[in-house]
């Protein structure tokens, strides 16, 4: 099912991207990308006002007659408030008021403002019916972290559960609000950060001179820490995929034993051939679309000088999809049953899932050639 919303999620990314320019208005923005976000992602009617109340009204003491745009209902309960504002408008807390006055009156346990692309969630985390300044969740759409998705999916109509998303939305405040604070400091670090790690490595006096050494020291290191953590991704990527490809039990010793016979092999090929972190991941997306129709092991890869090969079974007479990424313009490659290749511009990997049928397809199009060629009896 998070697989499902990723995908709706990606789909819903390209049309942000290709529309955003085009949408002048707050009703805009709820129209093309707010009520498909309630109807595709969520999972509620938005025709339906059993299950969705747009220009919600709840008088609050003075002031009278003022409407939140969304009203999520479940059985029979107010229990998502949603208040939009204009594609591309920063959000604070000053967009936040109504969302407060009405968060108490409705007796909602969830608030959501969003600009279309960004959705921050909100609870009653620090006191009993009233909501939080700070968001427990922020989602941007066209820039969706993927670590997200299963907390995304408690909120929809299927799955929504009250207890499991305020019991979770602590942890999700706090991990996200720090989350926010490194990626600052790897960004730029600040005074206290520099000192803290100073003291950590070095035994004298934080002069000012000692302060200024290790600033760029601190920055310096953390790009260096950065990076090597994105190649050790890159590492795990390929030791995953050769072990992946093999049913056989093997020890943490012997696996990472292939991960840095796989890692140096790669570095020392003569070929000209480079595989990159983002052919990989392109990869894994495409192994996790092709998972509905066959075992994962069963999806390989092959990387060539000009593109990235996709491969059922590790056939090269059996593409999946072609990965162009080698040129400023970045293409998929996709086939027909008759193996015809028709490449698709893409802009970021998010668009891969908007192909998902075309790769099931293909998918199921081998199987079903291999099913009927078997003889009987």
């Amino acid at each position: 099912m998070s697989v499902e919303i990723a995908e709706r999620l990606a789909s819903l990314a390209t049309k942000i991207q290709q529309q955003r320019a085009q949408i002048e208005t707050e009703e805009a923005t709820k129209n093309a990308f707010v009520m498909p976000f309630i109807s595709l992602v969520l999972g509620y009617d938005v025709f339906n006002p059993a299950e969705v109340v747009p220009e919600f009204t709840a008088d609050v003491g003075t002031k009278k007659g003022e409407k939140i745009d969304y009203a999520i209902v479940k059985d029979g309960e107010v229990q998502i408030l949603i208040e939009c504002k204009h594609i591309g408008a920063p959000l604070n807390v000053k967009h936040t008021s109504q969302l407060f006055r009405y968060f108490a009156v409705a007796h909602a346990r969830i608030a959501i403002l969003t600009n279309g692309d960004e959705y921050q969630f909100f609870t009653d985390l620090d006191a009993p019916n009233r909501m939080d300044e700070k968001p427990f969740l922020v989602i941007q759409v066209s820039d969706l972290d993927s670590a997200l998705v299963p907390e995304l999916r408690k909120l929809t109509k299927d799955a929504f559960d009250i207890d499991s998303i305020v019991n979770a939305a602590e942890e999700l405040k706090y991990v996200g609000e720090l989350k926010r604070v490194l990626a600052a400091q790897f960004a730029s670090p600040d005074s206290d950060w520099v000192k803290f790690l100073t003291a950590r490595v070095y035994e004298g006096a934080f002069t000012q001179k000692v302060r200024e050494q290790f600033a760029g020291l601190v920055e310096k290191a953390t790009k260096q820490f950065l990076n090597d953590r994105v190649n050790d991704r890159l590492k795990a990527a390929l030791g995953g995929q050769a072990l992946a490809s093999d049913n056989t039990s093997v020890s943490s010793s012997d696996a990472s034993e292939r991960v840095a016979e796989a890692s140096v092999e790669q570095s020392r090929r003569s070929d000209g051939i480079e595989t990159t972190l983002e052919e990989i991941e392109a990869f894994q997306i495409i192994r996790a679309i092709a998972c509905s129709e066959v075992a994962p092991s069963r999806i390989s890869q092959r990387d060539a000088k000009t593109y990235f090969g996709v491969l059922l079974d590790d056939n090269n007479r059996r593409p999946l999809a072609r990965l162009w990424f080698n040129t400023n313009q970045k293409y998929i490659g996709l086939f027909d049953s008759e193996k015809n290749e028709t490449r698709h511009p893409i802009e970021s990997l998010d668009e891969i899932y908007r192909f998902a049928d075309v790769i099931r397809q293909t998918v199921h199009f081998y199987d079903s050639k291999v099913v009927s060629a078997t003889p009987v009896g």
